[in-house]
């Protein structure tokens, strides 16, 4: 019995997956698995059946065979009966956290390394803190200015200590009960200290050598430094240090383009600063269609935030207790003088200690692990996950690749990582949420696009928020109309763009999203006009018609 992983166009949804199964069961294959989003069907047939057999009874069901490939069987490690370990985890974040609970679940014996905080970046330094102080940021914007007339709100100074000190007790909380508690409640063990590889088998920790059948790493990154003439020579804060101030700066410049800089612009000038967002592209969220970044530039200009675009940074210098930014745009050499200072220029992975040479695991152009689609490294025993293979930079993600990690080293499972329908949300105000393809995307993919484009002023619900500006825009393949991508400017986007991953994710299409029931005053029934609109006025229709 040999298996097979074979390629398959044609397929547009699981109807056609049954008539390949069908098709391919018919001549005798067995464990048959078929998937239209992944192009691709695997099976096993027996010794006496040629491939070509299989290759004719798909191209007999109207679908094109592709290239085809056979997989070698994966024996899982036998657990226990050698070594210190059956899985060595390297970090304590969402992947590795996911990964030892999945191990544990095949009874493995599995131990966790980590050198500093227990949790990774989210619960420490990334989503749980910046996301309360946000909040915390939009209430006082919104005591501030609400946009209610008649209604009187007032708000007073920031104690950005407190603030601190409350967003801290949360913290600790949330990495007692989401992260260190499960270390007993599993029975993994957990190692303190750096992790350095010795062999291709072997670690040292502190000078104790320790070996495991299977490694994961899963160390995450960390900010990365831009290479500006003084930086190094001035005192600068990261994302990780911004949210430890104890002082509110009256001046912030923030110097990125992505959306942590965007994230953490807007809470410190929510808060009462006054920010400059500074950048080299010519638009914010470049990697977003053009109408995703136009409506968020009106917003947050709108609010009051400096907007800088297309700078090239000439130096940075310090002066008394203020930095000086020296930039030139169109030419035009300028200043700008703050307080403080913000880096939020992207992240690297956190690799350097790990001496991934001695371990024959190779790493990318931009320093991370390079892995394949089940996310094993050059090295078979050796297996990455999360933000060190600078995927997507979410803690879902990273999650839900650690899973499949253990599942692939250790269950043997082959499992592929599918990252066709990974949601995105920047947790401004009006935030920004994405899932699929943009349009310029979806054309260098190969598809005719249609598009809708709906302003959020068209939307019952921004209208009785007296919140109108952003936007929902669709993108559809024009010949099946099936969903391609999602992209929205509103408040509470992240909120819709769930909804909008099982759309895409499912491959729904447009005419579905029509004939659903999309509750009224509600922000997710934006999603419904926006498919109303490929062919509609929907200013000209009435509540709810559609």
């Amino acid at each position: 019995m040999k298996k097979f992983r074979i390629n398959v166009q044609g397929m547009t949804c699981s109807g056609c997956e049954e008539h390949v199964a069908t098709a391919l069961g018919n001549i005798g294959a067995v464990n048959i698995e078929v998937s239209f989003r992944h192009n691709e069907a695997t099976f096993e047939l027996p010794d006496d059946i040629a491939i070509e057999a299989a290759q004719k009874a798909i191209n007999e069901v109207n679908y094109q065979f592709g290239d085809t490939e056979v997989i070698e069987p994966y024996d899982a490690p036998v657990l226990g009966n050698e070594g210190d370990y059956d899985f060595l985890i390297i970090g304590s974040g969402g992947a590795a956290f996911s990964a030892a609970i999945q191990a544990v679940e095949y009874g493995a014996k599995v131990a966790i390394i980590e050198r500093g905080s227990i949790g990774g970046t989210c619960v420490n330094f990334g989503c749980v803190p910046s996301k309360t102080l946000l909040r915390a940021g939009e209430i006082n914007f919104l005591a501030k200015s609400n946009p209610f007339i008649g209604l009187a709100t007032s708000a007073g100074t920031v104690d950005l200590a407190k603030l601190v000190e409350q967003k801290n007790e949360l913290v600790a909380k949330m990495r007692e009960q989401k992260y260190e508690h499960l270390i007993g409640e599993y029975g993994f063990e957990l190692i303190r200290g750096e992790a350095t590889f010795v062999d291709e088998k072997t670690i040292d920790v502190g000078g104790r050598k320790l070996t495991a059948k299977r490694f994961l790493i899963a160390t995450g990154a960390s900010p990365s430094i831009p290479d500006i003439p003084g930086l190094k020579d001035v005192e600068y804060l990261t994302s990780t240090s911004l949210l430890e101030l104890k002082q509110l700066p009256k001046t912030l410049a923030v110097i990125g383009s992505g959306y942590i800089a965007m994230e953490l612009g807007q809470l410190f000038h929510n808060l009462g600063s006054e920010v400059t967002l500074m950048q080299r592209s010519h638009r914010i969220l470049k990697e977003y269609d053009p109408e995703i970044s136009e409506a968020v530039t009106k917003a947050i200009t709108e609010q009051g935030i400096h907007l800088i675009t297309g700078a090239t940074y000439d130096r940075i210098e310090a002066s008394d207790n203020l930095k000086q930014v020296h930039f030139t745009v169109n030419g035009e050499k300028k200043v700008v003088e703050v307080e403080q200072l913000l880096i939020a220029t992207g992240r690297k992975p956190n690799i350097e200690a790990l001496n991934l040479h001695a371990a024959n695991v190779n790493i990318g152009s931009n320093g991370e692990i390079v892995v394949d689609d089940f996310l094993n490294t050059s090295n078979p025993r050796i297996y990455a996950a999360g933000d060190v293979t600078m995927g997507p930079q979410f803690v879902y993600v990273a999650a839900y690749e650690g899973r499949i990690a253990a599942d692939n080293a250790i269950g043997g499972l082959e499992k592929k990582v599918n990252l066709e329908a990974v949601p995105g949300v920047t947790f401004s105000s009006p935030s920004v949420a994405t899932v699929g393809l943009t349009e310029e995307q979806a054309k260098a993919n190969g598809y005719e696009v249609k598009t809708s484009f709906l302003p959020l002023d068209s939307v019952p619900r921004a209208l009785v928020n007296r919140e109108t500006t952003g936007v929902f825009k669709l993108v559809a393949d024009s010949k099946s109309l099936k969903v391609l991508g999602v992209h929205i400017v509103a408040e509470n986007a992240g909120e819709v763009i769930y909804a909008a991953t099982l759309v895409v994710k499912f491959g729904l299409t447009v005419e579905d999203l029509r004939d659903s029931l999309a509750p009224y005053l509600t922000m997710a029934e934006g999603l419904k006009l926006a498919a109303l609109t490929f062919n509609k006025d929907v200013s000209k229709l009435s509540c709810c018609a559609g």
